[in-house]
């Protein structure tokens, strides 16, 4: 039997495709959510050119438009057009580098624009909201028992989440070596290997030392039934029984749209990635530097920032309105 339709089956292009994705790998720290990716467009694209008698290394650009018209009437969507384009110019750089090919076929190539959608986030009052009815769950509870350190752990990751921007996996992922000296200052290792260092404010370390202080008590009084000595101890943050030995993604995820639901929040609305752009968001609305948040997000790239820029358009234009001599806003103010 033949492989069915979007098989990986194997091109002449195979081998400069496995090279491309093994210098993404080792030079550039792609994830291997990213190369995945890549490898399925790339394999995509070169099955559709064997069709066509061609392969990347001598294709012209009519065979690669003729690419995207085919997928186009199938019912690709902009985005998913923007992103294999971008693929597409990617891969054909590195082999103009390589000197396999003497010219870039791709560069004149106009995609259609993905359409820019504006990251769901939260209002400050939204957040005040969840920050306290976190920590007035982690009040009234007894940190010596399972559920009052679950609510002490949630009002921690809460704080942090949103004093810092972390993505997800980088705050489950954290281990206690994180934090430097007093604590002021969180250490971050993200995507690609790439670090950062984030302040903390004076309200997530109060919760924080509160945090680390029932961790070493819960080993201490561990240890004092089996008779060891620190044994109990994690060097995860936020410690678990499970594979990875800190909490995953998808508990944390669970324990915060719980909460929202006894607030009344849209379970849509809320998640630990909402809270990520709620971050960007309000320091973005209130004058932070575009860079500097690229800087806490840990974005390899300013365009990735750049999705945060609505509120900026906002304000500016407000401030156009205000101050210009010919708005209404401005008339209003010399009256």
């Amino acid at each position: 039997m033949g492989r069915p339709p979007g098989s990986h089956a194997s091109t002449a292009d195979e081998p400069l495709i496995a090279a491309y994705l093994a210098m993404m790998r080792s030079e550039r720290g792609a994830s291997a959510n990213t190369v995945a990716a890549y490898a399925t467009d790339l394999r995509e694209m070169s099955r559709f050119l064997a069709t066509r008698g061609e392969t990347f290394a001598a294709c012209p650009r009519d065979d690669l438009e003729a690419f995207f018209s085919d997928r186009a009437e199938a019912g690709l969507s902009a985005n998913s057009a923007a992103r294999k384009l971008s693929c597409l110019k990617r891969f054909m750089l590195f082999l103009v580098a390589e000197h396999v090919r003497e010219d870039d076929p791709a560069r004149l190539i106009d995609g259609a624009k993905a359409r820019r959608t504006l990251p769901m986030t939260l209002t400050v009052a939204e957040v005040d909201l969840l920050l306290d009815a976190a920590h007035q769950a982690a009040a009234f509870g007894d940190p010596q028992t399972p559920a009052g350190r679950r609510a002490l752990r949630l009002a921690c990751l809460l704080e942090l989440l949103y004093a810092t921007g972390l993505r997800v996996s980088e705050l489950v992922g954290l281990p206690r070596a994180a934090f430097l000296g007093d604590r002021k200052m969180l250490t971050v290792r993200g995507k690609g290997g790439r670090e950062r260092i984030i302040p903390l404010n004076p309200k997530a370390r109060t919760v924080l030392d509160c945090w680390l202080k029932t961790l070493d008590e819960t080993a201490r009084a561990a240890d004092g039934k089996a008779g060891g000595a620190g044994a109990s101890a994690s060097k995860w943050l936020f410690p678990s029984w499970g594979e990875d030995g800190h909490l995953t993604r998808q508990k944390f995820a669970q324990d915060l749209k719980a909460l929202g639901a006894r607030l009344g929040f849209d379970a849509e609305r809320l998640s630990p990635h909402v809270l990520r752009h709620a971050f960007a968001t309000h320091l973005l609305d209130r004058g932070v530097d575009l860079r500097v948040l690229q800087t806490l997000l840990g974005h390899a790239d300013i365009s990735t920032t750049q999705i945060y820029t609505h509120v900026m358009e906002d304000r500016l234009r407000q401030t156009v309105f205000d101050f210009h001599p010919l708005s209404e806003g401005a008339a209003e103010k010399e009256k």
